[in-house]
């Protein structure tokens, strides 16, 4: 096959296409600058090039030499404990969950390296990418001088596979440090939505429903049927793009919220603005009892069709919280992470039901540990169980 002959000889699987390869393409129309093969891939509907193209994102060290991809025994080693402590609950809401909680940090000794040691294993492990459309074009990270500089409160964005396996990536990524490559994550959350239904969806048809009386239209029974149906063929497909309820419903399989901070509109490669991207927020795992979830949250971010683990780096507390901080523990590690954007507005709190609504502020603070810091809102976020390679 063409495509294995020219991974073989080295070829980049990430590489994308120019304008004049684009219209050179026969139905060139369905192809634009900036697709990859894995776009063609689907398209076409070749599923054997798609499983290729997947295979090699993962295997493939010519650029980036993450933690998994240098130490493969370890990181199999790691997916095993994964596998071993998910169970399901049982009773009326049969929702896949794990018994662990865990949190991945960059570690702080990173920073006594030499600069140019420094320099390349970040550079081994960064999207740097989205690290800068993140945090210079977007101000969506990292905007904050004082949460960064005096509270070594900064987030780096790890590279991970493209395509649809970038949400499972990115979460395991901020958890346990390591690619769904086993499809562990995938298979626990296709099979919890499937077996919990009866609970996630009443609550995704009354959020959709909210969402499409903003726009002034309303879907038919058969149509929200459909909808339903897309939701879990998405979930069971490796390589599938995923959407704002799978997340909402991995929040329910860590236990924990999960904050994403991403780009406000989805643009095309020519920078056009074609949509609004609506997963910023903040997802609570809402269907639990909050006595059975952890308020220690994992972040992401989006950028165009890409999620990406954003995670700490370990720091010294005492070298950075200054004077006048105020910590309830100087031995637990702590992470502060803004609630609002950088122009004041708060992050959403997505999936709420209509009653929870009127109590957004309330749910938001007994879901996570928010204090007052700054004369902002931000939460403190514990590295419970952290961990690092």
């Amino acid at each position: 096959m063409a495509v294995n002959a020219y991974l073989t000889c080295g070829g980049d699987v990430a590489r994308q296409l120019t304008t004049e390869e684009a219209t050179l393409i026969e139905d060139g129309s369905r192809f634009q600058k900036g697709h990859t093969l894995l776009h063609i891939a689907l398209q076409s509907q070749r599923q054997d090039v798609v499983a290729s193209l997947l295979t090699a994102s993962v295997t493939s060290q010519s650029k980036k030499r993450l933690p998994p991809h240098t130490c493969p025994d370890l990181a199999n080693e790691i997916l095993r404990t994964v596998a071993c402590s998910l169970r399901q609950r049982k009773g009326d809401f049969p929702c896949f969950f794990f018994t662990e909680v865990v949190t991945f940090a960059l570690p702080g000794d990173i920073e006594d390296l030499l600069p140019t040691v420094e320099k390349q294993l970040l550079n081994d492990i960064m999207d740097h990418d989205v690290q800068r459309e993140l945090e210079l074009e977007e101000s969506t990270i990292n905007w904050s001088i004082e949460l960064c500089e005096r509270f070594g409160s900064r987030l780096y964005a790890l590279w991970n596979r493209s395509a649809g396996d970038c949400l499972l990536d990115s979460v395991l990524q901020a958890t346990w440090g390591v690619f769904d490559k086993d499809n562990t994550l995938r298979l626990a959350l296709s099979d919890s939505l499937a077996e919990a239904e009866g609970t996630f969806y009443p609550r995704w048809k009354e959020y959709e429903s909210r969402q499409a009386e903003l726009y002034h239209f309303t879907l038919e029974e058969d149509q929200w049927d459909q909808d339903w149906s897309y939701i879990l063929s998405l979930a069971r497909q490796p390589g599938s793009a995923l959407e704002q309820m799978h997340i909402f419903t991995l929040a329910h399989i860590l236990r924990r919220p999960i904050i994403v901070y991403g780009v406000k509109y989805v643009k095309t490669f020519r920078g056009e603005t074609i949509d609004l991207a609506k997963f910023q927020g903040v997802y609570l795992p809402l269907l639990w009892d909050p006595s059975f979830c952890w308020k220690s949250p994992i972040t992401l971010g989006y950028t165009r069709g890409h999620f990406s683990a954003l995670v700490p780096m370990e720091t010294d507390l005492d070298k950075n919280i200054g004077a006048g901080a105020m910590l309830d523990n100087l031995e637990e590690k702590v992470f502060y992470l803004p609630l609002i954007e950088k122009d004041g507005e708060p992050l959403p709190l997505h999936f709420l039901s209509q009653s929870q609504m009127k109590r957004e502020e309330s749910y938001c603070k007994s879901g996570l540990r928010v204090k007052m810091l700054l004369e902002f809102s931000v939460l403190s976020n514990s590295l419970e169980g952290s961990h690092h390679w």
